[in-house]
């Protein structure tokens, strides 16, 4: 071979292999490009979401929705980390309590008008109003004079929010609070667009009048059939949004919803019906997330017979747990022993596995404690029972096993009803039931949050349940820096609610998914439900 010849072919040979390593890098294949792709994904909703208004939205479908639809101060980025999202720069005073945001230039509205920090604190405000009835409002607590307004003892011009120019946003706390970029990105501290609300009552209900400032804006409401959001190009991250139209349909039924997936009329579904999980589980479309939230019944205390710390005792003894994760739900769940979920982990300790069970399953103790119950009250026959479910084929599942369980183990008749989410939301807010299923998941990551659910003065408390200690040892925890004591009041406090027990835990949650191999990049939260804003189709 010349010496030309020679240079010739080992100029083919790096060509070659440059070209293979290039060819390796991107897939090598189609179905790795988004080329001519329609970027759009369709998602299950379950059911219609109760509300689109950011300061009463209660549920994970509502905040699964407006998740996609605003953008606070800070976000979510893909780790699940709060980073700056309209906020570009922040001060804070050096007592920590006075923090000064200074928003983004460009911050927009989905129509085009600038989002200001009147914007913002129009909201808050709106949210800790009495007249709105905002069941979140305690969320903003932290603020200073936020509850005496909430309370109607106070006045909105003490809460310490305050705009002091177009672009600039100061807020004074009650004390310091080191969660405060965690609680930002939560919705009910969204902005919301104050000409709007104000010149319309009903400017969440129809998406003809829906404005929003997050990466999606809402074209379409079909009540009770779809949400439709379409990219909002308004939006100052617009280039970072890739999906560019998700649609949710509202589909209650397991079973259909699971053929909807096969079919291809569905992208994504998550409950799975448990009987086809055990078939699904090698699929590479399948997957398992945790949860940070727990699966429960709620007591109503002031109702026979759960007035009587007893017979709410004899119930958490009589329900075997692990049948239930093993043979029902199967998706990774873990029997609940308490209330706090596992996943906070503070100094490298998981809060939940610091004292993972409070009790276990104990029937003869379960039986003596209905008959001391029975002879305290002077029952001579043990009180009509009903438990209350909302419409879904697992809450129906599993509520039948529990009532098969307390018949059996405790000789307890316990009547099942079920009603769809939204009624059934209004019915246990009225306080209107014996026992009801409940499911709470933290807005953050931290034991704070879920604990809070049994505050004295939550409206997401719904027992009835009022224990001065509880809530005197969750206020100290708020204003403690040190956190190794802080966990330690959080602990005392769980043990006040556990030993009152006003609901019976069953599990902690773990969300169970398929998802079509078509998409790539979405985002599985621990304590939401999929986040697609960075999702490709991939292939049609």
């Amino acid at each position: 071979m010349t010496k030309t010849l020679k240079k010739r072919f080992t100029g083919l040979l790096v060509f070659m292999l440059v070209m293979s390593v290039l060819s390796a890098c991107s897939g090598g294949s189609k179905t790795s490009s988004t080329e001519g792709v329609k970027q759009e994904i369709t998602l299950n909703a379950l059911s219609e979401p109760p509300s689109l208004d950011p300061a009463l939205a209660t549920d994970t479908t509502s905040g699964w929705i407006l998740d996609h639809l605003y953008e606070g101060l800070y976000m979510k980025n893909k780790s699940g980390d709060s980073v700056k999202g309209l906020a570009k720069d922040v001060k804070v005073s050096s007592d920590k309590k006075v923090y000064t945001f200074k928003l983004r230039d460009d911050a927009k509205w989905s129509d085009g008008d600038p989002v200001t920090a009147g914007d913002f604190e129009y909201a808050w405000k709106h949210v800790l109003d009495p007249k709105t009835g905002s069941s979140f409002a305690f969320y903003m607590y932290y603020i200073k004079g936020a509850e005496a307004y909430n309370k109607g003892k106070g006045s909105v011009d003490d809460v310490g929010v305050k705009a002091l120019d177009d672009k600039t946003l100061k807020v004074e706390l009650a004390a310091p609070t080191g969660f405060l970029e965690k609680l930002l990105s939560f919705w009910v501290y969204y902005p919301v667009k104050k000409d709007s609300a104000e010149g319309n009552k009903n400017w969440a209900g129809e998406a003809k009048d829906y404005v929003s400032n997050g990466p999606y804006k809402l074209t379409e409401w079909k009540h009770n059939r779809s949400v439709v959001i379409e990219k909002n190009k308004y939006y100052y991250g617009k280039d970072d949004v890739k999906m560019e139209k998700v649609t949710w349909k509202m589909v209650n039924d397991a079973t259909t919803y699971y053929q909807m997936y096969k079919s291809g009329e569905l992208d994504l579904i998550q409950t799975l019906p448990s009987d086809v999980i055990a078939q699904e589980k090698d699929n590479k479309e399948y997957k398992v997330t945790p949860y940070f939230g727990t699966y429960m019944y709620m007591f109503n205390i002031d109702k026979e017979p759960f007035n009587n710390q007893k017979v709410r005792e004899a119930f958490n003894l009589a329900i075997d747990r692990k049948m239930i994760t093993d043979k029902i739900t199967q998706a990774g769940e873990k029997p609940a022993m308490g209330f706090v979920p596992y996943g906070s982990e503070v100094n490298g300790k998981d809060f939940r596995k610091e004292k993972e069970q409070y009790f276990k399953e104990d029937v003869k103790k379960g039986k003596q404690l209905i008959k001391e119950a029975m002879k305290e009250e002077g029952w001579s026959k043990f009180p009509e029972t009903e438990l209350t479910y909302n419409t879904l084929e697992s809450h129906k599942k599993i509520a039948e096993a529990v009532q098969e369980m307390l018949k059996k183990n405790l000789g307890v008749d316990v009547k099942l009803t079920n009603q769809e989410w939204k009624t059934y939301l209004d019915t246990t807010k009225q306080k209107n039931f014996q026992m009801a299923r409940m499911g709470w998941i933290g807005i953050y990551v931290d034991p704070t949050p879920i604990l809070d659910y049994y505050l004295g003065d939550s409206p997401n408390n719904r027992t009835n349940w009022v224990n001065p200690k509880y809530d005197q040892l969750l206020a100290q925890s708020k204003t403690e820096q040190n956190e190794g004591k802080r966990m330690e009041l959080l602990h005392q406090a769980e043990d006040e609610l556990m030993k009152d027990l006003p609901f019976l835990p069953v599990y902690y949650y773990s969300n169970n998914y398929l998802t079509s191999k078509k998409f790539k990049g979405i985002v599985y939260p621990i304590n939401r439900y999929p986040y697609v804003r960075w999702a490709e189709k991939v292939s049609e």
